[in-house]
């Protein structure tokens, strides 16, 4: 069945808003048929943790500003290493590049299919 085209569309807002904040290597997986109990996740790196923080901030701006939503839940603030924000339906993970290479999320769940994200997206990356 897939992820529900309201969860794609949060992605892609959290994306941008993650992308104002210069975040780097930005995947997003449908992981709905494997997990149920969520649609997405968002998977993005900054280089420090100052600048983690500020991605998280930016992507809880941007989705309140564009859905009225808070996270349900938000796990790891503060420290700037790994910042999970948990919308029920889609999940971001926000990670210190070191992080993001110790854990490998992308590699835990390499059986997803990956949601495009949009070009301007994967060009501010390079």
């Amino acid at each position: 069945m897939g992820a529900h085209a309201d969860s794609i569309a949060l992605v892609k807002v959290a994306a941008h808003a993650a992308s104002e904040k210069m975040a780097e290597n930005m995947v997003a997986l449908d992981v709905a048929d494997r997990l149920g109990v969520t649609d997405a996740f968002l998977i993005v790196s900054g280089g420090s943790e100052p600048q983690v923080n500020a991605i998280v901030d930016e992507i809880v701006a941007e989705v309140l500003e564009e859905y009225s939503m808070r996270p349900i839940r938000r796990e790891g603030f503060g420290q700037g290493r790994w910042v999970l924000l948990d919308y029920g339906d889609v999940v971001v993970h926000v990670q210190h590049q070191e992080d993001r290479i110790f854990y490998a999320l992308e590699r835990l769940w390499a059986d997803c299919p990956v949601i495009e994200l949009p070009e301007e997206l994967s060009a501010d990356q390079k």
